[in-house]
């Protein structure tokens, strides 16, 4: 396609990247983003396989690398902090808990936003209120009350997005039944580079990971049949915690204590499978399409592999629905493989019974043997890891220049 007006809402991973390159290839490029500034919160999140790759195409793996989180590997700790099992981290661009490139959130969508600042008109406080796609283009409606009309729209927003609900009203979570509430508190001497998790009963876990910036990122995850609980205020969000995690030892207390600074980040874990991530002109990309969870390890690779997979498409096709049409047939393999959990996931992780995780830490303690990990090895070079289900495609697509300077 040539000079066509294009509509992105979201601003995190995906709309960013379908941004620079569409940019780059001389479309209009308008991204809304529903929050009034650049987000810079958020967790560690790793890049695999096909996602390294598209960093790579980008010019932006070695600025990327060099946020490293620090992070050297996964750890298991008792109540008393003490480690019942360890898991370095991978040494390729697929294997291992803690991946070769770990980078905070925030910095992964800083990096991706100003690749594309230069290259896209950036709406931040504003979001769609209306669509309607009448064949020839889709007229939007934003909720600062302005009308425009785009050739293509497409939604990359997050797993419970509220515009996906008005192209595709069917479309449900498929929750899983936990919960998990992240923040960022202050590093104490006791911290160390490793990704530190106690499991505590009851379904419940603490963990505790390295930064880059002098921090420290934290988290409390649950499980709960209760549905919905995303939708709490924050002030009934915090009280909750403080009574689940009221007995909990190791550093639940410093977490619980640090509720309030300001930085929590509260969400209800699921996946989104749909049948289609298109409605004619309209699309779907990252969370809003097909979420694998945290669980998966593979958000920001489905992030930025879908969103570098469109762009190539909608480049090399005038028909916009034929476009999409190819996207989904050269990206879902790698979605079904990312959503495919072990099994018994999550309640398999997070036990709730003290039998239950005396269990659970006796396979660890076996998987992290030398023994162990040596076999796995050697059994992992003869089967190919999810993150490198597909094949990345070589799209005819315009350079994208150097990654301006924070």
């Amino acid at each position: 396609m040539g000079d066509h007006s294009i509509l992105i809402s979201g601003a995190s991973i995906a709309g960013p990247v379908l941004a620079s390159w569409l940019g780059a290839a001389g479309w209009d490029v308008t991204v809304v983003e529903r929050f009034d500034h650049l987000r810079a919160e958020g967790q560690n999140v790793d890049i695999r396989g096909v996602g390294r790759q598209v960093l790579r195409r980008m010019g932006l793996e070695d600025v990327a690398m060099a946020a490293h989180t620090g992070e050297t590997g996964m750890k298991l700790v008792d109540e008393h902090g003490r480690a019942i099992a360890a898991f370095p981290a991978g040494t390729d661009e697929s294997r291992g808990a803690t991946a070769e490139l770990e980078i905070l959130r925030g910095q992964l969508g800083g990096l991706v936003y100003r690749q594309s600042a230069d290259k896209a008109s950036y709406r931040f406080g504003d979001q769609i209120a209306a669509l309607h796609d009448d064949g020839a283009g889709v007229d939007v409606r934003f909720r600062s009350g302005d009308r425009r009309r785009f050739d293509i729209v497409v939604l990359a927003e997050g797993l419970r997005s509220h515009t996906r609900a008005q192209l595709m009203p069917e479309a449900t979570v498929h929750e899983l039944g936990v919960y998990t509430a992240h923040l960022a508190i202050p590093r104490a001497e006791t911290d160390d580079s490793w990704w530190a998790m106690h499991l505590c009963g009851r379904g419940r876990q603490v963990y505790l990971r390295p930064d880059n910036v002098g921090g420290t990122r934290a988290a409390l995850q649950f499980l709960s049949d209760v549905r919905g609980l995303e939708r709490l205020d924050r002030e009934d969000q915090i009280a909750l915690l403080r009574k689940t995690f009221a007995d909990v030892g190791w550093a639940g207390p410093r977490v619980l204590d640090a509720l309030d600074n300001g930085s929590m980040y509260f969400e209800g874990i699921g996946q989104m499978r749909l049948d289609t991530w298109s409605r004619g002109r309209i699309a779907l990309v990252g969370d809003a399409a097909y979420c694998a969870s945290p669980y998966s390890g593979m958000g920001s690779t489905l992030a930025l592999t879908g969103a570098y997979i469109l762009a190539g498409e909608l480049i090399g096709q005038d028909d916009p629905r034929l476009a999409f049409a190819r996207y989904e047939q050269r990206l879902r393999p790698l979605v079904e493989q990312a959503q495919r959990l072990p099994i018994g996931t999550p309640r398999s992780t997070a036990p709730r019974g003290r039998l239950e995780n005396k269990a659970f830490h006796a396979v660890m303690r076996a998987g992290a043997t030398p023994l162990y990990r040596g076999i796995s090895g050697f059994l992992g070079k003869f089967r190919k890891p999810s993150q490198e289900a597909i094949t990345l495609p070589d799209y005819r697509m315009p350079g994208l220049g150097a990654v301006p300077v924070s």
